[in-house]
Order: structure tokens, then sequence, then C-alpha cells
């Protein structure tokens, strides 16, 4: 799949359709492991990934093995998932549709379904306190505070704190604030929004206020990693990649030996990290982000996202279903 498809695929807008009270549920498939997966999470010990046509799967033994939910009630493509605990989970995707799990992801309930709207969500946050966010397309923020049982749509207006340069760059101050909200990730307190046209966005709140950073490039951004203290890492398309040491305030362009687009990413150890992207493309740090080694994988093959089960060990998924991934050696070369 080429990175136009993907992308294409993850952004695009769900198609027009009626609402239907009762959308088809996912049905089983023997491969569903080796299919399009674009989320993963860990639940407990356990690992999730969603992707395709509602296809949910989790494995219980390091992503060697999956199996594939029982119950999925949609087959919108699934673009987001998140665990409260090692039982409590939500996922999101295409026609706004949020899915909630109570037993680890082996089945699930639908919450939220508007096919009508157009605009698939793209990302789940859980943090404390059962509270959650879902982002997506055209700035949609769901906010809910009862695990995902409910929701209730929120409009999406942070701070335009780089307001003055952005309406000198672009001729307007985008005070509509339309932007697809790619990613949301971090703690209870500080979050990030990564997002599209070089927005980035910043909560120390817990999200219920935002403000916009000053950003280092125009092109769109797909995820964040936040490290240790205030280090937190942006990526996005054609292996742009930056660092910054105080909570995005700031920018330095990193090295990333790849024109690939860079979609997902997870902490490693205490001050590593590791992202995935299209291609096969891994690139590892172990210095607290500062530097990164380009792991080529030999198949090719589209990476979304990645879990770390430890140090050496990780877990990917993208167009050819899950993976591990066993690294060796001090650069973490398999």
């Amino acid at each position: 799949m080429s990175a136009r498809a993907l992308l294409l695929l993850v952004l695009g807008s769900a198609p027009a359709i009626a609402a239907a009270a009762e959308p088809p549920a996912a049905e089983p498939a023997p491969l569903a492991a080796h299919g399009l997966l674009l989320a993963l999470a860990r639940a407990g010990e356990r690992l999730v990934a969603v992707g395709d046509h509602g296809i949910i799967v989790y494995s219980d033994d390091g992503g060697r093995r999956w199996t594939q939910a029982a119950a999925v009630p949609t087959q919108a493509l699934l673009t987001g998932v998140c665990f409260f605990d090692a039982q409590h989970g939500i996922a999101v995707g295409h026609d706004l549709v949020a899915l909630i799990s109570a037993d680890a992801g082996a089945t699930w309930q639908r919450t939220h379904y508007e096919p009508q709207a157009a605009r698939p969500l793209l990302d789940v946050w859980c943090g404390e306190g059962r509270r959650a966010i879902a982002v997506g397309a055209y700035s949609t923020f769901l906010v809910s505070a009862d695990g995902g049982a409910s929701w209730q749509e929120r409009a999406f207006r942070p701070a335009q704190r780089a307001r003055a340069a952005r309406a000198g760059e672009h001729g307007s101050d985008n005070s509509d604030n339309g932007f697809h909200l790619n990613r949301i990730v971090g703690s209870t307190a500080r979050l990030y929004i990564a997002a599209e046209a070089g927005h980035l966005y910043r909560s120390d709140d817990g999200g219920e206020q935002w403000h916009e950073l000053a950003s280092p490039y125009e092109g769109s951004f797909f995820g964040a990693v936040p490290l240790t203290g205030a280090v937190v890492l942006a990526y996005g398309l054609r292996g742009n990649l930056f660092r910054s040491a105080d909570g995005g305030d700031s920018w330095q362009r990193l090295a990333s030996g790849t024109v690939a687009m860079l979609d997902g990413g997870v902490r490693l150890g205490g001050d590593g990290a590791a992202l995935v992207g299209l291609a096969g493309v891994l690139l590892l740090s172990r210095d607290g982000g500062r530097t990164f080694t380009l792991v080529q994988q030999a198949d090719h093959s589209g990476l979304a996202a990645v879990q770390a089960l430890d140090e050496s060990t990780l877990v990917a998924v993208g167009e050819n279903g899950a993976r591990r991934i066993e690294l060796t050696g001090r650069a973490g070369t398999p």
C-alpha cells in the first residue's frame, strides 16, 4: 500500500450514508491478525489491536498468537484504542463510532454512532477517573466522563498563541480551526494533540483547555511521544521528526534517516523511544530522543502503531497485521 493510499484511508471522510439503528457487526476472519491494523494498546498484560472492517484482535502471549474479538458491533474502520485498566477500554473509528469493552477487549458495546456526520474519529485517550477524549477529522472533539458510555461533542477552540505568525505566513488567522486532529497522547495532566498542516496543541489541565504550540514546520503531524520531564517528540510526513525539551515551546529538527511517513511511536525503557512508519521504517533512540537509528524492516510493509513489551521486544501493527520485533545490541538492531 502506498503512502498516499494509507493516508487517504486513515484521514479520508467516512462515506455519507443514512443512519442505521443496527449497523452490521464485524465478521469472523481467520486471518484477522494479518489484515490492516491501525492502532494498538495495552490492557494490563494483554495487547489489543484494531483495524479495518471493525476487526479487533487481542494477544495474551506478547503478540505471538492473536484471537479475534467475538462481538464487535461495527464494520467501520477502527483507528484508535486505549484502556483505563486491564479490563475497561475504548475503541473509535469512522462513522463517529465509539465502542467500549469491560472484559479486556474480548467483547464490545457500541456507545456512539453518527454515520451521517461523515467525519471519522482518528484517536482516543483514556485518563484517570474514567475520563476520555476522542479526536478526529475537521477538529472533531468528543469527551466522556463515564468511561465512554456516553459522549458529548465540544467545539475545539485552543488559544491561538501562534496566531500572529500563522496570519503572516498564510494570510489568515485560521480561526475556523477545522484541522484534522490525528493523535492525542499524554499523562493525566499534560496532553498533546498532533494535527494536520503543522498544528500542535497542548493542554496542561487534563484536556479542559488547549493552546496552540509554535510549530517547527507546516506539514501534517501524525503523532507525539512524551518522554521524561518536559521532553516530547513530534513526527509526521516525509520522515519529519522534531524534539522539544520544554513541552513544545521550542523545537529542534532531528535527522530521521528516512522520507517515509512516521505515524506511530512509544516510549521505550527509561530514556528511549521507538517510532514506526510506512515502508517498514523503525526508528530507535536510547538517549532521550536526541538521536535515532533507522532499523529497516525487511518486508517494507507499512507500520502504523507500536507498543514496547520491554526494552528488547516490540509489537507493531500495520498493513500486514501484527508482528513481534526482537531488538538486540546497543542500538537495538534486530
